[in-house]
């Protein structure tokens, strides 16, 4: 399972998206899985209520978020999907907010989770230029050159 490749064969990416909050932006992405047929639609609830019991866990630094649930709730197959925004959204998190970037996790067990797709989600996003990049990217085209770059380096 590489990142990079899954998001461009599912087509699981939206570049420039519109959302009025969080919930709506992390919708984007589970919409995304839905349509490729990874997740069902009981995994974007899990999420939505696992941040309204836990706060939102999953933001990973300024501006960016890894939204996923535990793998019971509505995992067919572990996907990602990306999302920016046009206008970011806040979380309640005065630390990171606000968000802009969601790469959603859909992970079939904890360990998949732990010690591959969450590994690939950060070195993704570990350079601040990729980030700004990604920031910047309007179509598909945008992101293959983001993709064909890092793996030139």
């Amino acid at each position: 399972m590489n990142l990079k490749e899954h998001l461009l064969a599912r087509e699981a990416v939206k570049l420039q998206a519109s959302a009025t909050d969080w919930k709506e932006a992390v919708k984007i992405g589970t919409d995304l899985l839905e349509a490729a047929g990874t997740i069902t639609p009981q995994y974007y609830k899990e999420i939505i209520m696992s941040v309204e019991e836990l706060g939102p866990y999953f933001l990973l630094a300024p501006g960016m978020a890894m939204p996923h649930a535990r793998p019971e709730g509505g995992v067919l197959e572990t996907s990602f999907a990306l999302v920016t925004l046009k206008e970011p959204v806040n979380f309640g998190d005065p630390d990171n907010d606000p968000i802009d970037i969601l790469i959603t996790l859909a992970a079939k067990d904890a360990a998949t989770q732990n010690e591959e797709a969450i590994v690939q989600v950060v070195t993704l996003l570990d350079e601040e230029e990729t980030v700004e990049k990604l920031r910047k990217a309007k179509t598909m085209e945008d992101l293959k050159k983001i993709f064909a770059e890092l793996e030139n380096e």
